[in-house]
């Protein structure tokens, strides 16, 4: 018997095609609607409060080959030691490649780890293999020790200006981050130790040997003065180091692990970025063994191990080659490049400019007149073919928008000058 449409117990129009089997013919003339996809959650909250990083928007845009670029932070590539560094991963392959080309431990080649704490030693502090994780860069070990040191809304201290992407590391930790005043020297140590009573930070970083982005070196008694203060008031200091290699004039300045007050409680980080070549991503800390044990659990999570591969070649080129003569080379020719640089930029820059002189590393630091805005000038500047690094994010506090980095270690004396020319034409322009 059927059901008549018009009959009061007959289903809505609705819920009969829903419950009626149409013909074939019929359905395929129906109009389905178009399922809704429900959004995607969103991303986590330290990514969207954390920026990219502005040198490497910089480099992107200043790729052209015609552009003098002071921005980037790159070692001199005709500089490297290619057959040095080629040979040394030959052997590697072809001596142990099974070992080369397998899983290694966390903490590292022990050769390599070896080879390390021979050079560290030899630069007076004394070192095991024991002491040391290798890891993936310089940068990898400022991850893993925010990793294991800090929980969100811990507080970390910092220079003021201070390197970049470790405000990115401790701002994705979900850190805050707090600038210890200073002056031409660093942080000032009275002001660190009122800081630290204060807020309670978890740790310092500090770059004291020819700082990045300013250029400038911590004195051995204002480092003595710093390590007091750790050693006083309960801090971690977190010491990275990837340009002391690099100095061309004056006397090496001892490690801040070096001192006796902070040898407790100081993470010594480095790095053959600078030295050997970044693109072998070959970094390591020095901690004590309760920290340095809990980085290397962060490891495991991070990536397992650095490429075994790298540290074998590296350790072989540490064996076979002088890598010290090595750096006394590109040291040289650095040297020439920074006087270059410093002998333009009077020049250059508008009158009343003021610059720092450093003994080493790859940068120096420049403070316009206040009326001047290096963010707001880039375009300009850029416009004529050459770029710098604007200083206000360099800042974890109030920035200073008149600063601004040059690198001086990529260009040759003659595109250094005739980037000096571009740089005033674009900032008075």
């Amino acid at each position: 018997m059927t059901v008549a449409a018009e009959s009061p117990e007959a289903p809505a129009p609705d819920s009969l095609h829903a419950s009626v089997p149409l013909p074939a013919h019929a359905a395929a003339h129906v109009p389905v609607a178009a399922p809704v996809p429900a959004s995607v959650p969103s991303l986590a909250a330290r990514v969207r409060s954390v920026g990219g990083s502005p040198v490497r928007d910089i480099l992107a845009v200043t790729a052209r080959p015609e552009v003098i670029n002071f921005a980037g932070g790159l070692p001199a590539p005709e500089l490297f030691d290619r057959e040095g560094v080629a040979a040394a991963f030959r052997y590697a392959l072809e001596e142990a490649p099974a070992r080369a080309l397998q899983y290694a431990t966390t903490e590292g080649e022990p050769v390599l780890r070896e080879r390390l704490a021979a050079r560290t030693a030899a630069r007076g502090l004394p070192t095991t293999a024991e002491d040391l994780l290798v890891t993936t860069g310089s940068q990898q070990a400022l991850s893993l020790l925010a990793t294991a040191l800090l929980d969100p809304g811990d507080t970390v201290l910092v220079e003021a200006p201070c390197y970049l992407a470790a405000l990115q590391v401790f701002g994705l930790a979900g850190a805050r981050i707090v600038a210890v005043p200073g002056d031409a020297d660093g942080p000032d140590p009275e002001a660190l130790a009122d800081l630290v009573v204060r807020e309670r930070p978890k740790l310092l970083y500090t770059v004291p040997t020819f700082q990045n982005p300013t250029g400038r070196t911590l004195p051995a008694e204002r480092r003595a003065a710093v390590a007091a203060v750790a050693a006083r008031h309960g801090l971690w200091i977190v010491e990275d180091d990837p340009y002391g290699e690099l100095r061309y004039d004056g006397e090496r300045v001892p490690w801040i692990a070096a001192h006796p007050d902070a040898r407790d409680r100081t993470v010594l980080l480095g790095s053959f970025s600078k030295v050997m070549a970044p693109g072998i991503r070959l970094g390591w800390l020095r901690a004590p063994a309760d920290l340095r044990r809990a980085c290397a659990v962060a490891k495991q999570a991070a990536d397992l191990h650095t490429p075994t591969v790298n540290q074998l070649a590296a350790a072989r080129y540490l064996t076979a080659f002088d890598l010290d003569a090595h750096v006394a080379r590109v040291a040289a020719v650095y040297r020439e490049r920074r006087d270059a640089m410093l002998a333009g930029l009077a020049d250059a820059l508008p009158a009343g400019s003021v610059w720092t002189r450093p003994e080493g590393g790859m940068f120096l630091w420049v403070r316009l007149p206040e009326r001047y805005d290096t963010t707001a000038l880039l375009p300009q500047v850029v416009a004529q073919d050459v770029a710098y690094v604007p200083g206000a994010p360099f800042y974890a506090g109030e920035p200073d928008h008149s600063t601004l980095r040059l690198c001086f270690v990529t260009q040759t004396p003659e595109e250094i000058g005739e980037g000096l020319r571009r740089l005033g034409r674009g900032l008075t322009g």
